[in-house]
């Protein structure tokens, strides 16, 4: 049971569990104005692709068209009126990034291996209901909004749940904690009163038989 002030008895702030870098200070309004600005730019990308028909695939093909007519036109006249050319980066990936990347890909997969194996051959009941409400609740939520819609959400509830909780925390611990004690005490009592009983009639029966 829960014994600390704090949700899983943590010592640290939530600033420092974010990471306490770059992205902690945006998803907990440290930084306001790029806050802000993510939220209005995927607001905007939200209500193109609600309103005009388009997918995410056709827009970004679009985009890249676009991009790609403007830097050949720029290189073409840059070259004809001897200006320089666009100022293009060398973009490369170096043999390390991939391989970390390959590393991390492989880990992650490897662990899902493992768990569907488990899940499979009945080895753990609790991970295997943990598993199937998992993905009754990704397919209730699946049903209900698209892709672009679920991204925005995921992404609007990242950038003010956190704050939210930071800014009341206290009172948000001591409510949660408060509910949690109570649905402790209704276990117990249930555990007890019910599920004791019919384990012990259980063995009955069985020594009986």
């Amino acid at each position: 049971m829960i014994s600390c002030d704090r949700l899983f008895n943590r010592d640290r702030t939530l600033h420092d569990i974010l990471g306490g870098g770059l992205v902690a200070d945006l998803i907990l309004w440290k930084r306001n104005n790029q806050t802000v600005g993510i939220l209005l730019v995927t607001l905007a990308s939200w209500i193109i692709f609600e309103r005009s028909g388009y997918t995410l695939l056709s827009l970004v093909s679009n985009v890249l068209l676009l991009l790609i007519v403007i830097l050949f036109v720029w290189s073409k006249s840059a070259a004809i009126l001897n200006r320089p050319a666009p100022p293009i980066p060398q973009l490369h990936l170096s043999e390390e990034i991939v391989n970390e990347v390959a590393v991390f890909i492989r880990t992650r997969v490897n662990d899902l291996f493992c768990v569907s194996q488990d899940v499979a051959l009945g080895k753990d009941s609790k991970l295997f209901l943990k598993v199937a409400a998992y993905l009754s609740l990704i397919s209730i939520v699946g049903s209900l909004a698209d892709f672009v819609t679920l991204a925005y959400s995921c992404l609007f509830i990242v950038l003010t749940v956190p704050a939210i909780y930071e800014r009341y925390e206290d009172c948000i611990d001591r409510y949660i904690l408060k509910g949690y004690r109570t649905l402790y005490q209704l276990y117990v009592k249930i555990n007890v009163e019910y599920v004791r009983r019919v384990e012990n009639w259980i063995v009955e029966k069985k020594k009986l038989s």
